[in-house]
C-alpha cells in the first residue's frame, strides 16, 4: 500500500513527465492531482516524442491505469484532442485504462476568455498566465458555481448548465472588460458531444485511490507545475490556481497521509520559469541563452522561451522542507556540459543577514532586497549521455551532484543526462 508522490521543486517544467514515465513501470495506478491544460509534461520513448497536457504519463505503460483526479481542472476539447492523438499513436486510451474523476471541473470557453479579459486589463502588471482559463475555473471552484465533470453522466443536462455558465460570464465580459459575448447556445452543443464522448471515462476517484492501497498496489501522483507557483506557498502572485505542493495530492485525489511512501522533488540541474515574477539567479546573459537553448527550454503548452539561470539551493531546501521530501530527482544535468565554470547559490544575503531559504512568504518588495551568495565549481567538457552510473559521470560532475545532496540533506536518486527515456541514472 504505497503512495509515491512526484512533485516539483522549482517554478515547475522540471521533467517531472520523464521521471513518472520512469517510475509508471512499476506502478498499477498513475494519477493526476492537480493544474490543467496550462501544464505539459514531456516523455521521449520509443522513438516518439509526447507532449501529455492532461492524460497522466503512465499512459505509456499497457498495464497502468490512469486517474485524472479531482484537483485537475478539464478542458473537455483539449481531453479529447490529446485523446485522439495518443490513439492513432496505437495506445489504449478506452475507459479501462483512462478514469476522469467525476469531481474535476470542467473548463469553458468563456473562462479562457475572462483569463484573457483579466490579463489584458492588467497590462505591465500581468501575471503572465498561459490564458487557458485556469484561473477562472478555479475561482469558479472555490465560489462553487463551477460545473463537475461528473454532470457529463447526462449530456442533456449538462449542455444546459454549460449554457447557463456562458450567459453568466458573458454579462462579466461585455459589462466589465468591453468584450463581445461567446455564442452559449453553439458551445452548449459542442459540450453536449464531449459529454458523451467522456462519460464512459468517469468515475469515483478517491475510490478508485483508496481501494489501490487498501489491496497493496502502488500509486504514482503526479502534479503539474512547481513549489513555487503553488498557491500558498509560491512566490504569490505570481502562482498558479491549484497546490502544486505535496499536499495538494492527498487533497487532489482524496486520500491520507498515513499511505505516502516517498515523496520526490524534481529539479533541474540549473533553474528556469516562464512567466513574470522574482528570479534571483536569472541569467540574461550569453550563458543564460545558452541553457536556453542547449536545454530545449520553451514551453510544452505555449512555446514561450523559458528564463534560465543558476541553480538555486535555498529553492531546493524550501521545496525540500514544504513538501517533506524523501529524495531528489535531477533531471538536464547533460545541459551544462561544455560550461568551464559552474555555479549555484548556496544563500541569500541582506543587509549583512544571511539565511539558507528561499524567503518566498516576504512579499515581492522585500523579496527584491535580498541577493544570492554563490558558490562555484569548475564544469567539465565531456559528454555525459551515455552515462549509466553515477561513476560514469566525469569527477567534476559528480562532485557537482555530491555537493547538492551536501547542502540539500537529501540523496539524488535519478540523474538524467539526456532526452531519451533510458538517460538517466537511478540508483533507487
Amino acid at each position: 500500500m504505497a503512495a509515491i508522490i512526484v512533485v516539483g521543486a522549482q517554478w515547475g517544467d522540471e521533467g517531472k513527465g520523464r521521471v513518472v514515465d520512469r517510475l509508471a513501470a512499476q506502478a498499477d495506478l498513475v494519477a493526476r492531482y492537480n493544474g490543467g491544460d496550462n501544464a505539459g509534461h514531456t516523455v521521449v520513448a520509443e522513438g516518439h516524442t509526447l507532449r501529455l497536457h492532461l492524460v497522466p504519463s503512465g499512459i505509456l505503460y499497457p498495464h497502468v491505469t490512469c486517474l485524472i483526479g479531482a484537483g485537475v481542472v478539464v478542458n473537455p476539447a483539449r481531453l479529447v484532442q490529446e485523446m485522439d492523438a495518443l490513439a492513432e499513436l496505437g495506445l489504449d486510451i478506452g475507459p479501462r485504462r483512462l478514469k476522469l474523476s467525476a469531481a474535476a471541473h470542467i473548463i469553458l470557453p468563456s473562462h479562457q476568455a475572462l483569463d484573457g479579459a483579466r490579463e489584458a486589463a492588467r497590462g505591465q502588471a500581468a501575471l503572465g498566465t498561459t490564458r487557458r482559463g485556469i484561473g477562472p475555473v478555479y475561482a469558479d471552484k472555490a465560489a462553487r458555481v463551477g460545473i463537475r465533470a461528473g454532470a457529463m453522466a447526462d449530456p442533456e443536462a449538462f449542455a444546459r448548465s454549460v449554457r447557463h455558465a456562458i450567459e453568466t460570464h458573458n454579462d462579466l465580459l461585455t459589462s466589465i472588460y468591453s468584450q463581445p459575448p461567446l455564442d452559449a447556445q453553439a458551445i452548449a452543443a459542442e459540450f453536449h458531444e464531449y459529454a458523451r464522448r467522456l462519460a464512459p471515462h468517469l468515475t469515483d476517484g478517491s475510490a478508485l485511490v483508496g481501494e489501490a492501497l487498501a489491496t497493496g498496489r502502488t500509486v504514482l501522483c503526479e502534479g503539474a507545475q512547481g513549489t513555487l507557483l503553488d498557491l500558498d506557498h509560491g512566490t504569490y502572485p505570481f502562482v498558479t490556481s491549484s497546490s502544486p505542493v505535496a499536499g495538494g495530492a492527498l487533497t487532489g485525489l482524496g486520500f491520507g497521509p498515513a499511505y505516502v511512501e516517498r515523496v520526490i522533488g524534481v529539479a533541474k540541474a540549473y533553474t528556469t520559469r516562464v512567466g513574470a515574477g522574482p528570479f534571483p539567479t536569472e541569467l540574461t546573459d550569453a550563458v543564460g541563452q545558452r541553457l536556453r537553448e542547449a536545454g530545449g527550454e520553451y514551453g510544452t503548452t505555449t512555446g514561450r522561451p523559458r528564463r534560465c539561470g543558476w541553480l538555486d539551493l535555498p529553492i531546493l531546501r524550501y521545496a525540500a522542507r514544504v513538501n517533506g521530501l524523501t529524495e531528489l530527482a535531477l533531471t538536464k544535468l547533460d545541459v551544462l556540459s561544455g560550461l568551464e565554470v559552474l555555479k549555484a547559490a548556496v544563500a541569500y544575503e541582506r543587509n549583512g543577514e544571511r539565511t539558507q531559504y528561499f524567503p518566498a512568504e516576504l512579499g515581492m518588495e522585500a523579496l527584491a532586497l535580498w541577493r544570492p551568495v554563490y558558490e562555484q565549481w569548475p564544469g567539465w567538457a565531456e559528454d555525459i549521455r551515455d552515462a549509466h552510473r553515477r561513476s560514469d559521470l566525469p569527477t567534476a560532475a559528480q562532485a557537482y551532484v555530491t555537493r547538492i545532496e551536501e547542502q540539500i540533506g537529501l540523496p539524488v536518486t535519478f540523474i538524467g543526462v539526456g532526452p531519451e527515456r533510458e538517460q538517466a541514472i537511478v540508483s533507487q
